[in-house]
C-alpha cells in the first residue's frame, strides 16, 4: 500500500499505483513543456508556480477517473495538463485580487514582478491550455469553456456579494460550486471521457467531482479555524485575517442575527475589527472553536463528502473506486 497524491491517499493495488504515478510524472513533464516560451522571462514567470510544487490534486483525479476506461488513452495526460494549467492560471489572478505575498512557500508572482506581469502570465497559461485543448477535439473545448465560465462567474459572485434578500450561506455555496467545484468536476469528466468510459460513468464521476470539490473547500474553511499550524501546515486564522467570510463565519453571523445573543454580537464585532492584532485574532479563534457555528460547518462539510461518496454507488467495484471513496474519508477526517 503506497501513499500517492494529496491528503495521504493510499493506493492498494500495484497496477493502479503504477498507472497513477506514471500519469502524474507525465503530467509534470507536460506542465514544464507547456510553460516554455521563446522569451526566457516568460518561461521563468510561467514556471514559477509549476516549480514551486503543489498537490496536483486535479491531475490525480484525471488519472483515477481514467481507470474506468483505458488509462493509457492518448488524451488522458494532455487533459490533466489542461486542468492543472487552468488551475495555476487562476492562482496568479487570485493572488492579485487578494494582494497575496506568498504562494506555495515562495513569493507570489505579483509580489515578485508586479500585478501586470502576474495577470499576463496567468493569461499566458490560459492560452497554452487552450492550445492543448484544440488537439483534444471540439467537445473538450466546449467542456472547458463552460467550466471556465462557471469559474469566473463564481469569482464575480464572490466579489459582488449576495444580492439583497439572498441567504449569504446559499450564496457562498453557489460561489464554491463555480470557483472550486467546476474545475474538479471537469477533471473527473476529462479523465473518464478521454479514457473512453461509458457515458453514464462519465456523468457519475463528473457529479462526484462537483460535490467533492465543494467538500474540500469547506474542510479548508473549518481547518482555518480548528487546526493548529503544525497539524495543517497553514497559519490558523489566515482567512479571518484577510476578511474572507468562510462558512463558519457565515453560520455565526446567521446565528447572531437570529438569536440576538450578546456574546454572538460581540464575536461578530470582533471579526469586524483589526485582526492584524495577534492577540485579538487568538481570542476570536478561541471563541469560534467553542462556538456551535464551527460544528455546523463541520456537518455541512461532511454532508457534501457523503453526497460525493453516494454518487459512486452505481460504479463497478474496483481499486479506483475505493481510492475515490477514500478521498471522501479524507474530507471527513480533515473536518473532524
Amino acid at each position: 500500500m503506497t501513499v500517492v497524491g494529496p491528503f495521504g491517499l493510499s493506493v492498494r493495488d500495484q497496477a493502479l499505483e503504477a498507472d497513477v504515478q506514471a500519469g502524474l510524472a507525465a503530467v509534470e513533464e507536460g506542465l514544464l513543456e507547456a510553460t516554455k516560451s521563446g522569451v526566457p522571462f516568460i518561461t521563468e514567470a510561467a514556471q514559477h508556480l509549476v516549480q514551486a510544487g503543489g498537490k496536483r490534486f486535479r491531475p490525480l483525479l484525471v488519472m483515477l477517473a481514467a481507470q474506468f476506461g483505458d488509462p493509457y488513452a492518448p488524451g488522458v495526460v494532455p487533459s490533466a495538463v489542461v486542468v492543472e494549467l487552468t488551475h495555476l492560471a487562476t492562482l496568479y489572478h487570485d493572488d492579485i485580487m487578494d494582494e497575496a505575498e506568498v504562494r506555495r512557500g515562495v513569493d507570489s508572482a505579483n509580489a515578485r514582478w508586479g500585478n501586470s506581469v502576474a495577470v499576463l502570465t496567468g493569461d499566458f497559461l490560459f492560452s497554452r491550455a487552450s492550445r492543448i485543448l484544440a488537439d483534444l477535439g471540439p467537445e473538450a473545448v466546449r467542456i472547458q469553456a463552460e467550466a471556465f465560465e462557471r469559474l469566473v462567474t463564481g469569482q464575480i459572485l464572490e466579489t459582488a456579494g449576495p444580492r439583497d434578500g439572498r441567504d449569504p450561506i446559499e450564496h457562498y455555496l453557489d460561489v464554491l460550486e463555480g470557483k472550486t467545484g467546476s474545475l474538479i468536476a471537469v477533471s473527473m469528466r476529462y479523465g473518464a471521457m478521454m479514457s473512453g468510459a461509458d457515458e453514464r460513468i462519465v456523468e457519475t464521476l463528473t457529479h462526484y467531482g462537483e460535490r467533492l470539490g465543494i467538500a474540500f473547500q469547506l474542510a479548508d474553511d473549518v481547518l482555518d479555524i480548528a487546526s493548529d499550524s503544525h497539524e495543517s501546515g497553514k497559519t490558523p486564522g489566515t482567512d479571518l485575517r484577510e476578511g474572507i467570510a468562510t462558512l463558519p463565519v457565515l453560520h455565526l453571523r446567521a446565528r447572531a442575527a437570529a438569536s440576538g445573543l450578546p456574546e454572538d454580537q460581540e464575536l461578530c464585532a470582533m471579526l469586524d475589527g483589526d485582526l492584524g492584532d495577534d492577540a485579538l485574532l487568538g481570542e476570536v479563534l478561541r471563541r469560534l472553536r467553542a462556538h456551535p457555528a464551527l460544528e455546523q460547518a463541520r456537518r455541512d462539510t461532511i454532508r457534501y463528502a457523503e453526497e460525493a461518496r453516494a454518487t459512486l454507488a452505481p460504479l463497478p467495484e474496483c481499486f479506483a473506486k475505493q481510492a475515490l471513496e477514500q478521498l471522501c474519508d479524507a474530507v471527513v477526517h480533515r473536518a473532524g
